[in-house]
């Protein structure tokens, strides 16, 4: 493995049902993910996905790459967009995960994330510390 290597690389799809599920399992109902009106009101295109849903769907990529959720030692990201899910539709989320930096004596690298919808990124700075199989 080395730096600039692309690991792996997924499309996820969310649409008004999968907010709803959402919602009820993060108990967050703030109406701007699933009331089109209330979202508009507030200047948003419409209703949007859960930052913290976003968040999951991409560190997923990487959960699966590595095949152990237990070695995701740090994650962050900067929200940089929100992700608008039409009705009917959906939204398509593009995440690609490239090596950032590796560190072999601590048996570590940094994965980072490019997240994007229709070409830009709703998601700045995603960058996942993992620890590498020995």
């Amino acid at each position: 493995m080395n730096v600039g290597d692309e690991v792996a690389r997924r499309e996820v799809v969310v649409d008004r049902a999968r907010l709803v599920r959402y919602a009820g399992a993060s108990g967050d109902f703030n109406p701007i993910h699933w009331n089109e009106r209330v979202a508009r009101e507030v200047g948003l295109p419409g209703v949007i996905a859960h930052g913290m849903w976003t968040m999951g769907a991409a560190v997923d990529v990487v959960v699966d790459w590595l095949g152990d959720p237990g070695a995701v030692l740090d994650y962050q990201v900067r929200f940089s967009r929100p992700v608008p899910v039409p009705d009917p539709g959906d939204a398509r989320v593009q995440v690609v995960a490239v090596v950032g930096a590796l560190d072999e004596a601590a048996g570590t690298a940094r994965i980072d994330l490019q997240v994007a919808v229709d070409g830009q990124r709703v998601l700045g700075k995603a960058q996942v510390l993992v620890r590498l199989p020995r």
